[in-house]
């Protein structure tokens, strides 16, 4: 399948059997601490890789949040253009990097936000964009991602058969466990776009199914 630019593939990512071991080993300890200590993240892996670890092969998923100090995440309405992000849940991601964003991406100004993560061609794409006012002011600080517990997380249903990671829960979610994250380590800090809010809004009640509504080509 031939996918439009604009879509980021996820970097390479193969960690041999050590690496897993390693992965393995710290998230087991860090369950163990609980979530009133960030883990204390040490390993020669980017840290992205052990979130998409800890999302993809060991049970959780992932909420990012500029808040360091969340003890129990209750449901909040979410206004989406889907029938499934617009509920009163706790949203969170089934996927490692997609919530780095959420994590870094400070919310000092008002900013309208457009982001997915997507299975295409069998692997997960990305797409990040921002007002671009907002972006021009270079948002971004450290910021907490959350481990939750995938028991009671349902999944976003595909649509035209494409998944995205998204899952929701209608209950509150305590943590297992967190850990910091800097903008330096998220891998698509340099691929965030910027947006004209009125445009986008013009493009998206013209064309709801054309996400991500990308401003004409000169």
């Amino acid at each position: 399948m031939d996918l439009p630019a604009y879509w980021l593939p996820r970097p390479p990512f193969s960690p041999d059997d050590k690496t897993l071991a390693d992965f393995a080993s710290l998230l087991a300890d860090a369950v163990a601490q609980g979530p009133g200590k960030p883990i204390p993240y040490a390993l020669a892996a980017p840290k992205w890789q052990f979130l998409c670890y800890v999302a993809e092969q060991a049970g959780y998923v992932l909420h990012g949040s500029n808040n360091p100090s969340v003890e129990r995440f209750e449901p909040r309405r979410s206004y989406d253009s889907d029938d499934f992000g617009n509920r009163t849940a706790v949203y969170a991601a089934s996927d490692g990097i997609w919530p780095m964003f959420y994590a870094i991406l400070k919310r000092d100004h008002p900013l309208s936000m457009m982001n997915s993560c997507r299975d295409l061609s069998g692997e997960p794409y990305y797409y990040f964009s921002i007002s671009r006012p907002v972006l021009d002011l270079d948002p971004w600080q450290e910021g907490t991602v959350y481990l939750l517990s995938a028991e009671g997380f349902e999944h976003e249903p595909p649509t035209r058969g494409v998944r995205q990671r998204q899952v929701a829960k209608l209950a509150p979610a305590r943590p297992v466990a967190k850990i910091r994250v800097t903008p330096a380590e998220f891998p698509f800090l340099n691929d965030v776009r910027g947006h004209d809010d009125a445009m986008v809004q013009a493009r998206s009640a013209a064309d709801p199914d054309g996400f991500p509504w990308l401003e004409p080509s000169p």
